[in-house]
């Protein structure tokens, strides 16, 4: 943070004490003069005559320098100083952004290595797609997770921890056996239904094909294409290895058709590369507002200024109680 004056024209005050001094002419109060014995016989003597006078009554050195050094102080407070931040962003564009993914017993197939660990593919899922949600700061992330069945394990919201939290806390064949996009897709539509915002974004995430779904996911597609929901689709794992029976074709449809794109991950590496080409396309967009964050300092001043103040006065009390106290023992 940075430290600077809200108002620092209040500095162009400074001078004006003496400019009232100089334009305004000196305060005149009447005393009583002192009576000297033979007074008129000595100025006939002298030839000098008695008259009228006037002086201006000079402060010590001290006085002028608590005045002077109380008003810069006065001044310093109204021209409030503060420490100010840099100007906080906040999210230009949030979207409704549900993750469905797929977790069904196949995903507990243990071909996937990372950091040299033999991981299944849910668990690397989980650890690289941590990764992925703290970069979407701004949306509102929901988890879907399908097997058979496809339901809500966290709704939308902003706590990006929590969705993290709920993520781990999933495991393999808790919806199930078989693997339901079309339901999955329905489901979500369904949900984003009831959400006012207009940007809606689903990732499908699945290393299977559709089996005993109550909707095909072509018309599941369809409806959410209706409803101005962009798909992005991920296929998990290689077509080519033994035992795959990934439908890329069915979840290349169901992206493009709705304004989407599939993705192909192989492996963790091709995994990331999703992920980060993901958020490209979907970038969260960010603006600069107008607040600034700031803490006023105007008090310590102010405070100071009045510190000064009573104890200036207090020391004129105090020398004229002195002066009281002289001239009374004197007489």
């Amino acid at each position: 943070m940075s430290f600077e004056f809200a108002h620092i024209w209040f500095f162009l005050l400074l001078p004006l004490p003496l400019i009232v001094r100089w334009l305004l002419p000196s305060f005149k109060k009447r005393r009583t003069a002192m009576l000297h014995p033979r007074f008129e016989h000595k100025s006939e003597l002298t030839g000098l005559k008695a008259k009228k006078a006037a002086w201006v009554s000079r402060r010590g050195i001290f006085n002028e320098l608590i005045i002077w050094l109380t008003w810069a102080l006065l001044i310093g407070a109204a021209a409030h100083p503060q420490l100010s931040g840099e100007p906080e962003m906040q999210v230009k564009n949030s979207r409704s952004f549900f993750i469905a993914a797929d977790i069904s017993f196949s995903m507990d197939t243990r071909d996937w290595v990372i950091n040299e660990q033999r991981l299944s593919r849910w668990e690397a899922i989980k650890f690289i797609m941590a990764e992925f949600i703290e970069e979407r700061e701004g949306d509102r992330l929901g988890l879907i997770f399908f097997g058979s069945n496809a339901y809500l394990q966290s709704p939308l919201t902003t706590d990006l921890n929590f969705i993290k939290w709920q993520l781990e806390e999933t495991d393999v064949g808790m919806a199930g056996q078989m693997t339901g996009i079309g339901n999955a897709i329905g489901y979500a539509s369904e949900l984003f239904e009831k959400d006012t915002i207009e940007n809606k974004v689903l990732l499908l995430l699945t290393d299977g094909v559709d089996s005993g779904s109550d909707i095909s996911p072509i018309d599941a597609a369809n409806m959410a294409k209706k409803d101005s929901i962009t798909i992005y689709t991920l296929g998990i794992g290689d077509t080519k290895a033994t035992g795959s029976d990934l439908d890329e074709s069915t979840l290349t449809h169901i992206a493009e058709s709705t304004g989407g794109q599939y993705f192909a991950a192989i492996d963790p590496v091709e995994l990331r590369k999703a992920y980060d080409a993901l958020n490209e396309l979907e970038p969260i967009e960010w603006e600069e507002m107008q607040y600034k964050p700031t803490i006023t300092l105007y008090h310590y001043p102010l405070i100071l200024a009045l510190v000064l103040a009573l104890i200036h006065q207090l020391l004129l009390a105090i020398i004229k109680l002195s002066s009281s106290l002289i001239n009374r023992n004197v007489q």
